[in-house]
């Protein structure tokens, strides 16, 4: 019996082969419940043989409803649910929030608070993109790397609970400032850190960017273009990885970014393995970043003084001076006073940009809020870059994209 020949354009991704035995296409769910989707990620696979004909992300599963919950909370109220966005980078979530309601209510930080918010955002994308470099390799095999990183990440969590008192979810930042001064001496431990992780970060280097067996997973996978990455609202790593130069961080600097010297590493091919590479240098940037805030730390308040009406006075004088203690009372049964008006205000994430739309009607409690999380829009784009890949490159393919549910269901 003579055999059938089929020829099948799989996608943009361009991979064809020939099937002896024609056949019909196979429905797969993978997820929600499924370790390579990091969270409860489903993606409805549609499979010829191994290769992937169609695939579409369906999210939900994580949603709470957080622009909802804003409105029935005073300001201050939600800025633990910001650490619910992007829980592997809640100090940043914070900071990013807190300057909108700030730019909403025209105030302006002074420089060592500002200072400070650098180095925890810093020490964020380096947290974040310390995980995601680890459990990307441990996706494609490389468990080693994951031992390293994940030890990294630990000694960095030990720093947060000594900053704010948690260790995931911080809630430090307040609106007009922070939720304290630093620890003494706690600059010169985040210091000793950063220097000891550059040898570190060289072995996770050396162990893995030249590997053979990496580059084979990776080089060349799911290359995204300038023009499908812009399309699709991609931002962050997975952007700058296709070629794309933007960084809010130069492009429209916020606390203070403009006094800082750093570079914007940029990829070539929008591929999974200069989606890896660019993470890797971000993480020697940010060292490079929060040792120039750590020099040029300045003395000074930590908070807005003169932001009476929403940063709650200094506890001493709650407890001696009755103005004060009034003052702090108002501000938390009715929160930090927000004049009317809209604002939206949007910050470079680890995982990409982070937006909030807040619009007030005068008061304490925020009367719309709409929030950008650019997980979202970093799995839009599967539909389009998924077929024709072998459904072995699904976890190569949503490591290198290092998104979090929690920002993109919310």
């Amino acid at each position: 019996m003579a055999t059938q020949q089929k020829e099948i354009n799989l996608g943009d991704n361009s991979a064809r082969y020939q099937s002896e035995v024609p056949g019909e296409t196979m429905s797969l769910n993978m997820g929600p419940s499924h370790p390579a989707t990091h969270g409860v990620l489903r993606l409805k696979l549609e499979l010829d043989g191994d290769f992937i004909t169609k695939c579409d992300p369906v999210i939900g599963y994580l949603h709470r409803g957080d622009e909802k919950i804003a409105e029935n909370m005073t300001y201050n109220q939600f800025v633990p649910y910001t650490d619910r966005l992007d829980y592997l980078a809640p100090l940043h979530n914070n900071v990013t929030y807190a300057i909108a309601v700030e730019k909403l209510a025209g105030l302006e930080m002074p420089p060592r608070c500002e200072a400070i918010r650098v180095i925890c955002c810093e020490l964020a994308r380096i947290s974040s993109h310390l995980l995601g470099i680890g459990v990307y390799g441990m996706d494609a095999g490389a468990f080693t790397i994951f031992l390293y990183t994940f030890t990294e990440r630990e000694k960095l969590y030990t720093l947060f609970e000594e900053l704010t008192g948690a260790r995931l979810t911080t809630s430090y930042t307040r609106i007009g400032g922070l939720m304290r001064d630093i620890p003494e001496g706690w600059l010169g431990r985040v210091n000793n850190f950063i220097n000891q992780l550059g040898p570190i970060l060289e072995e996770v280097d050396g162990l893995l960017t030249r590997n053979t067996i990496w580059m084979k997973r990776t080089e060349g996978v799911c290359p995204i273009s300038k023009e499908d990455a812009l399309a699709y609202g991609l931002t962050g790593p997975n952007l700058r990885a296709s070629g794309v130069d933007a960084d809010l961080r130069r492009d429209k600097p916020y606390s203070g970014y403009e006094n800082y010297d750093f570079e914007i590493p940029i990829g070539t091919s929008g591929d999974c393995y200069d989606r890896y590479l660019v993470r890797m240098e971000e993480i020697r940037q940010s060292m490079s970043i929060v040792r120039q805030a750590i020099e040029k730390m300045p003395d000074g308040p930590w908070y807005a003084e003169e932001a009476k009406k929403i940063f709650p006075p200094r506890k001493d004088k709650i407890l001696t001076k009755m103005e004060e203690l009034i003052q702090n009372f108002m501000i938390v049964t009715e929160g930090p006073q927000i004049p009317p008006g809209e604002v939206y205000f949007e910050a470079e994430n680890p995982k990409g940009v982070l937006g909030f739309f807040i619009v007030s009607k005068g008061g304490g409690v925020p009367y719309r809020m709409k929030i950008r999380g650019p997980s979202f829009c970093s799995l839009s784009i599967l539909p389009k870059v998924m077929p024709g890949l072998m459904i072995t490159d699904v976890p190569i393919v949503l490591g290198s994209l290092d998104f979090v549910m929690g920002e993109c269901d919310r």
